[in-house]
């Protein structure tokens, strides 16, 4: 076996760890591709969060009598506030740590496995 071949295999099997740590064009490129994930995550749940909030004026402009009723004394629009939106709001808050965290340890599994 020629001493040359030898290292030219260890040469280029230098690590995905040690590419992200460098910054090589496989480490750039696999960290860009974990924050694009983060960010569609993210974009995702602001949306969501976003279509919620801006949705529940929006039912009380089209149908002024629900914006006007009342439930034990309560208005329905804080009732839906207090006790549906605030909820799924943090609902939607431990989704997205718990997506953002998953998506984390799977670029560290890919990173450590490669």
């Amino acid at each position: 076996m020629h001493p040359r071949t030898a290292a030219a295999r260890t040469a280029s099997r230098r690590g995905v760890r040690r590419d992200v740590r460098d910054q090589t064009e496989l480490g750039v490129t696999m960290l860009t591709s974990l924050r694009r994930t983060q960010l569609r995550l993210a974009v995702l749940v602001v949306l969501g969060v976003g279509v919620v909030v801006v949705g529940i004026p929006l039912v009380f402009l089209e149908f002024p009598a629900v914006s006007h009723a009342r439930v034990g004394g309560l208005a329905v629009g804080w009732i839906i506030l207090g006790v549906l939106v605030f909820p799924a709001i943090c609902g939607a808050a431990l989704a997205y740590v718990r997506h953002a965290e998953r998506n984390e340890s799977a670029f560290v599994d890919l990173v450590e496995r490669s």
